[in-house]
């Protein structure tokens, strides 16, 4: 890969989001990639429904877009915020969503959005390995923690130091019945 493609990947990744467990990016955030106004894409996207199913595109729920509108503190639609729940687009739905486009910006856009989903799913994949090796490390050292815990005690005392036997200094107090006794 070229420093130049790095450079242009970096700021699409952080644009992609987890979602009803799919890696999606906001139809504002591929808007500004491709060049475009929001309304334009989405207008395009509508007059091209048959090319956007379900697993390409889909629009955000209430609570969804209420979420969303919380973490990234957009205004409300008095000030100029949005009137309608966003469509998000899956890596699919984001390439073809240049094709519909057919900018030239759009297009060679689109190589970089592919790119950062790929980078991204690669990225998962590892850490789902990563994951999976630490489980079974945990699952490997669970049955020495009781040895190991039982051989630290043991250590432990052995290193600790007996209680010295101390002459006690001073009269015992007489019981009754008994005279005193000098300790």
């Amino acid at each position: 890969m070229r420093v130049a493609q790095i450079v242009l990947l970096k700021p699409v990744e952080p644009r992609i989001l987890i979602l009803r467990n799919q890696k999606i990016i906001l139809d504002s955030e591929l808007a500004e990639l491709y060049g475009v106004k929001v309304k334009r894409l989405n207008e395009q996207v509508k007059r091209n429904t048959k090319r956007f199913p379900r697993d390409f595109m889909f629009q955000l729920s209430p609570a969804e877009h209420r979420n969303l509108r919380s973490q990234f503190a957009t205004s409300r639609s008095v000030h100029g915020g949005r009137r309608h729940a966003p469509y998000v687009f899956t890596e699919h739905g984001a390439i073809m969503a240049a094709t519909v486009l057919s900018t030239r910006r759009a297009i060679e856009m689109s190589v970089f959005v592919v790119r950062a989903f790929v980078r991204l799913r690669n990225l998962l994949g590892t850490n789902v390995r990563l994951a999976n090796k630490l489980a079974e490390l945990e699952r490997h050292l669970k049955g020495h923690d009781a040895s190991i815990q039982t051989i630290i005690e043991a250590i432990n005392d052995l290193m600790a130091p007996e209680p010295r036997k101390r002459r006690r200094i001073g009269f015992r107090v007489p019981q009754r019945g008994q005279k005193a006794i000098r300790a």
